[in-house]
């Protein structure tokens, strides 16, 4: 028998033009697992395609093929060759065939479905349920009618696997190869159970067909490591003492690196990457890779997860909002002075010639007030301003309710703030500014009041797409947004001596709860939300839809 696949395909970059749309040569880029050794190839049935051999990370075999020769304006079917031998789609498949579409020019309407937080599959964690996944009902309702309007990219905001929350199916399989009485007990240990939880979630056969055939871009959020991954400094101090802590975060950061990261880089980027061209020079890249791992957990800084996409006139800049942390209690910064400077340079360059940006960001930039305004109260204590019992207090507060969002960082919300403000002024920049984000479990609009600034400023927020929030949480999010809320809210950052809350922004829809995702569609300088929800049964139903321009 021949090389099989064992996990993908995953159609991920897909090429855009620039705003000018000169130049333009679509290219795309497919990620497999196989289960050996091989050359990987993709063939397009209007005659494009690429391949590329697999490398090899800790034993399992990945290949990220590039495909050229792509014609703007089509859509062509594909399919995976491994070693000669066709093993995409799979035999008697009821999935339509797997195609690339690629854009016509820099006019094409864009649309961004987007959410975070799913859980495996299999409809269940434990002894709760999740209900319907998402992802699984809107690649149904795509496999039912090919013909219908689909993303142009699916951006996964988060919390793709739960390294710390496997399921029921997953830690039997742990239970057969280590002690789970032993640390970290129920909880992935090492590379080798990542690959498990990439597998369990991936490899549903609806979410397996819609990656295959929708392209992705994906970033990290704490579950894809551990809950409250790089809280602060002393969480993060505790957890360097847990002897089997190394493994699992050098594990987390190459699996995700490998499932998640090379996939958002283009062509471009991979063919000048260094730690790519390492590990596909050697037979076996497992050391070169972990060897990077322990560089970006020794110095954040001399690593960068976070990158850009132009998509036709817009831009998207997604932000890495955990590893590039400064946890210094006195310097708290969501991302370091290196990322900062990066990240403003993508957001405003060029900002005349677009008509949208989007800034994808795990965590929320605009909460609820009263969360904001709590977030704000407990890192003012944690500073130490009134004193080290009161200190210790807002430590713990931080832990326990995951104040851990950009309000929780000062400097890097008003920051932010500055810099969507700077992004939207004049006649010529965006239409729209929006933060992209998910992690709370609800879904929301709220847009900022900016002085000066003409584009709507948007903060759209979509979680979970495959989990679950306990009614009480319900009410506590709901009541963040009310007056009381609001009140409350000032009065704890009276109490921390928080300082101004900075500017002011309004709910424009939502809350909304419930697994579901929100698709923006772009188009000229008109924007279009649409949040749909998935019912028990399966199906994906629209909840609410709103307009900008």
């Amino acid at each position: 028998m021949g090389t099989g696949l064992r996990l993908g395909p995953l159609l991920r970059y897909v090429e855009w033009p620039d705003a000018t749309g000169v130049a333009y040569r679509p290219a795309a880029t497919v990620w497999v697992e196989a289960d050996g050794p091989g050359t990987a190839e993709v063939r397009c049935a209007d005659g494009a395609g690429g391949s590329a051999r697999t490398f090899q990370v800790a034993g399992h075999h990945y290949a990220l093929v590039p495909v050229t020769g792509l014609t703007p304006g089509t859509t062509t079917a594909y399919e995976v060759m491994l070693d000669g031998q066709r093993v995409w789609p799979l035999p008697d498949s009821p999935f339509p065939p797997s195609t690339v579409t690629v854009p016509e020019g820099p006019g094409a309407p864009l649309r961004v479905t987007f959410g975070s937080c799913r859980w495996a599959a299999t409809g269940a964690v434990g002894r709760h349920p999740a209900g319907a996944d998402a992802l699984g009902a809107l690649a149904a309702k795509l496999a039912a009618d090919p013909a219908a309007e689909r993303p142009d990219v699916l951006l996964l905001l988060g919390d793709q696997v739960y390294a710390d929350k496997p399921s029921e199916a997953t830690r039997e399989w742990m239970a057969g190869r280590r002690d789970l009485a032993e640390p970290p007990g129920e909880q992935v240990a090492d590379y080798e159970e990542y690959t498990r939880i990439y597998q369990e979630s991936w490899l549903d056969p609806q979410v397996r067909w819609l990656l295959s055939t929708v392209p992705s871009m994906m970033i990290f959020d704490d579950h894809d490591v551990i809950d409250d991954w790089n809280t602060s400094a002393a969480w993060l101090a505790g957890m360097r003492a847990m002897p089997w802590w190394r493994e699992r975060l050098l594990s987390g950061l190459m699996a995700y690196w490998v499932h998640q990261h090379l996939g958002n880089l283009s062509p471009s980027e991979l063919a000048v990457d260094p730690l790519y061209a390492r590990v596909r020079a050697v037979p076996d890249g497992t050391a070169a890779l972990r060897r990077f791992a322990a560089e970006a957990d020794a110095d954040p800084a001399r690593v960068r997860w976070s990158y850009r996409r132009d998509l036709g006139r817009t831009r998207l800049v997604m932000v890495d909002t955990r590893a590039a942390r400064v946890l210094d209690e006195q310097k708290r910064a969501m991302l370091g002075e290196e990322d900062a400077r990066w990240v403003g340079e993508q957001v405003l360059e060029g900002r005349e010639g677009r008509d949208h940006l989007l800034v994808g960001s795990s965590l929320p930039w605009l909460l609820p007030p009263l969360v904001h305004d709590a977030e704000r109260w407990s890192a003012a204590l944690c500073r130490g301003e009134r004193g080290e019992r009161w200190a210790r207090t807002g430590e713990s507060l931080r832990r326990l309710s995951d104040l851990e969002h950009w309000a929780a960082f000062p400097e890097s919300f008003a920051w932010l703030t500055g810099l969507l403000a700077e992004a939207g002024r004049g006649p010529d920049g965006p239409a729209t500014a929006s933060v992209l984000s998910g992690d709370v479990h609800h879904a929301y609009v709220a847009e900022a009041d900016l002085p000066g600034t003409r584009a709507h400023v948007l903060q759209m927020t979509c979680s979970p797409i495959h989990q679950r929030i306990p009614y009480a949480l319900r009410l506590g999010f709901r009541f963040g947004w009310s007056r009381a809320g609001r009140w409350l809210g000032r009065a704890l950052a009276r109490h921390g001596r928080a300082g101004g809350s900075g500017p002011g922004w309004s709910r424009a829809g939502g809350p909304w709860f419930g697994n579901q995702l929100m698709t923006l569609t772009l188009q000229g300088r008109s924007a279009g939300l649409r949040v749909e929800l998935a019912r028990r049964d399966g199906r994906l139903v629209t909840t609410h839809e709103r307009a900008w321009g």
